[in-house]
């Protein structure tokens, strides 16, 4: 520029200029910001040109010959020049150009830095709160909290859970939402964040629910802890499920006591706990008499009522550590521990008789009943709790000969005079594992959809060659106790994978064939033998399908599902055989690469008429649906038991309603009708 603009601000004195300068900085940008710096440094020079050039900016024009230069840089960093001239250059005013550089420069360097921060503070504001945005999206409650537990953060997935708006919930501690059985908060907790954990926690409206809790820790910039970060999910159905299966697989539905397999596990965790402390154990087998003519006589619904009241006053009798159980109709057990010595058991089943001795007043009728009781000690005779209630049972029976008279007896090793049949049936096993008695029969597995056959179950069988076919019921239990189903179990898969070998040269496509693994086999070296195994026959993996009970998972899981895990990679199937027996977790249940659920065929019976082993089977059915997994019921023998499981859902089932197990030319014969063939016809070599 050649002539200076007139003054918008006159400047009469350094400290006008200061103001002057300050003002544009703040108030001005680009070209006028110029101009203005400009006409600042003309008035201070007194100089008719004058102009400020922006760093990195080239100048409009040349400026004149005589003008003078002044750089205006702070920290090294160039901001700038002034430029002026028109008959200047005394000292004063270089001097008062230098000022007034010096100045620019201070102010254009905060200037700079303040606009930095805000835009910096812009970018996250905006990034927090699309952050927050984020985490408001979330179903899940996602909860921060500091090291004392006082709520930091709240999300709408929190609002949603717990009913409390963020204003109400942060700056409070987390205690505010606990059940009040579980109003604890300790400084431990805070240090362990990634557990995954099933809580109970209270809504605003009062409402106690069970949520699973996973936490995390926070750290800050140093690395250094500052709270946690909780994401909770309400789980309440789930829960209701599993109870409501637990219940039903483990409680007796008329009396409310639990069950046989109840028992079961509560006695062999008792004697575990006996055995360490050198204690004794008594367990008592108790059969009412008198209770079928009753039953008989007035109905079932009578029946029921007074196994009712005997469960009551049994209950009653005893005390809080001991169990009793309805083990099937009339019968019950109980199991007594921490006694000193084991006649006390004696003086425990005289009160339970005591207690039977007043009426029972039923309809309106007086009715009494009376039992025989039977009682094995720990550990004298049997070291678990099936072997305790059968050595009960046979007292029991001994306890019952004479006539219709209460009685109690222990007992005795004279009473089991079958236990030479046991030994020699143990002995005639170990010798038919290597003279070839040991057969394989093949149970077909029929499609709810269309009724094919789409699998088998290998069943083993002996054929004794003086006694004929011995049933699987009266060696697999001794083989289980004795360890000989390891043995018998390596045969079947080597049988198994030998026939279906033959099938396969003979031209039939795969189909899976069952094998049944026991826990003493399902150890690490499994996956390994089921490779080799189907290595050395030339088998693809989808001939073949292991079925697991499921006590066997109860044990160890992560072991367990590193070997399930390695079998799966082969391409192998797994089915969870005798599904509802035990108790899985449904939070352990949904990690195991299992592909089949299996209802036992001890609810299958009771379908449709018993309302326990409908409910049960439904809810299998239904938990199935939900872990994407196909079931099968086994036992089918009816067609109402068939019509009630194709309506709940059932995939595939089994049993003599279809097929009994067939030998293997019987079996293929079957395929062969199906047309299960690729290439020539399946005549059914092999065994």
């Amino acid at each position: 520029m050649s002539l200076r603009p007139a003054p918008a601000f006159p400047v009469t004195d350094h400290l006008d200029s200061s103001a002057a300068l300050c003002d544009a900085v703040l108030r001005l940008r680009g070209p006028a910001l110029a101009a203005e710096l400009g006409r600042i440094a003309g008035d201070v020079t007194h100089s008719p040109w004058a102009r400020y050039v922006p760093a990195d900016t080239a100048p409009p024009s040349t400026p004149p010959p005589d003008a003078l230069v002044q750089e205006i840089a702070y920290d090294g960093c160039h901001l700038g020049r002034f430029e002026v001239a028109g008959g200047i250059g005394g000292a004063a005013e270089r001097r008062s150009l230098e000022s007034l550089a010096r100045l620019a420069a201070g102010v254009l360097h905060v200037h700079s830095l303040a606009q930095r921060s805000t835009h910096a503070y812009a970018q996250m504001e905006a990034m927090l709160q699309h952050q927050a945005q984020i985490l408001d999206q979330i179903h899940e409650s996602v909860i921060t909290m500091d090291q004392h537990g006082f709520i930091t953060s709240w999300n709408k997935g929190a609002e949603r859970l717990f009913g409390y708006t963020s204003v109400e919930a942060v700056g409070r501690n987390i205690l505010f939402l606990y059940d009040d059985e579980d109003a604890t908060f300790h400084d431990p907790f805070l240090m362990q964040g990634g557990r995954l954990m099933e809580v109970r926690r209270k809504k605003k409206s009062g409402e106690v629910f069970w949520a699973s809790l996973s936490l995390s820790p926070l750290f800050d910039a140093d690395d250094r802890s500052t709270g946690l970060i909780a994401y909770i999910t309400d789980i309440t159905e789930r829960k209701q499920a599993e109870e409501r299966i637990h219940h039903l697989a483990y409680y007796d539905a008329l009396t409310g006591l639990p069950n046989r397999t109840l028992l079961t596990k509560l006695v062999d965790q008792a004697l575990t706990v006996a055995h360490r402390t050198k204690s004794h154990g008594c367990v008592l087998f108790i059969d009412l008499n008198r209770f079928k003519l009753i039953n008989d006589a007035l109905g079932r619904q009578a029946g029921d009522q007074l196994l009712r009241e005997v469960a009551q006053r049994f209950r009653m009798t005893l005390r809080e550590q001991d169990v009793v159980a309805r083990l099937n109709g009339d019968e019950f057990a109980v199991g007594l521990f921490e006694i000193s010595q084991h006649y006390e058991a004696g003086m425990v089943a005289q009160k339970l008789l005591a207690a039977l001795s007043q009426p029972f007043l039923i309809d309106g009728h007086d009715l009494r009943v009376g039992a025989a009781i039977g009682i094995s000690v720990y550990p004298q005779d049997g070291l678990d709790a099936e072997t305790l209630l059968r050595q009960a049972d046979i007292a029991m029976y001994r306890a019952k000969q004479g006539a219709e008279v209460d009685g109690v007896a222990f007992y005795s090793s004279d009473m089991n005079q079958g236990m030479h049949e046991r030994m020699r049936i143990e002995s005639g096993l170990r010798q038919a594992l290597g003279s070839g008695q040991l057969l394989l029969h093949y149970q077909p597995k029929f499609s709810m959809e269309d009724g094919g056959i789409i699998g088998a179950e290998a069943l083993v069988r002996w054929l004794h060659p003086e006694r004929g076919m011995i049933p699987p019921g009266d060696f697999i239990p001794l083989a289980e106790a004795t360890g000989l189903v390891v043995q018998v179990g390596e045969w079947v898969l080597e049988a198994v994978c030998a026939q279906a070998q033959a099938w396969k040269r003979a031209g039939m496509r795969p189909i899976r064939l069952a094998v049944n693994v026991s826990a003493r086999e399902f150890t690490p070296t499994l996956p390994d033998r089921v490779h080799e195994t189907l290595q050395r026959h030339g088998l693809e993996p989808e001939w073949l399908e292991l079925e697991i009970t499921e006590s066997t998972l109860m044990h160890n899981i992560d072991r367990v599902i590193a070997i399930m895990d390695r079998i799966s990679a082969l391409g192998v199937t797994l089915s969870l055989d005798d599904f509802g027996t035990g108790y899985s977790s449904l939070s352990y249940l949904k990690r195991f690469p299992i592909d089949t659920l299996k209802i036992d065929r001890s609810f299958t019976t009771g379908i449709p008429a018993d309302a326990n082993d409908c409910a049960i089977a439904s809810s299998i059915i239904s938990i199935s649906r939900q872990l994407s997994l196909r079931v099968i019921a086994e036992g089918v023998e009816t067609a109402e038991q068939l019509e009630f499981l194709r309506c709940s859902g059932c995939n595939e089932v089994q049993g003599f309603l279809y097929s009994r197990p067939l030998p293997p030319a019987e079996f293929s014969r079957s395929l062969l009708e199906l047309g299960w063939v690729v290439s020539a016809a399946c005549s059914g070599g092999g065994e």
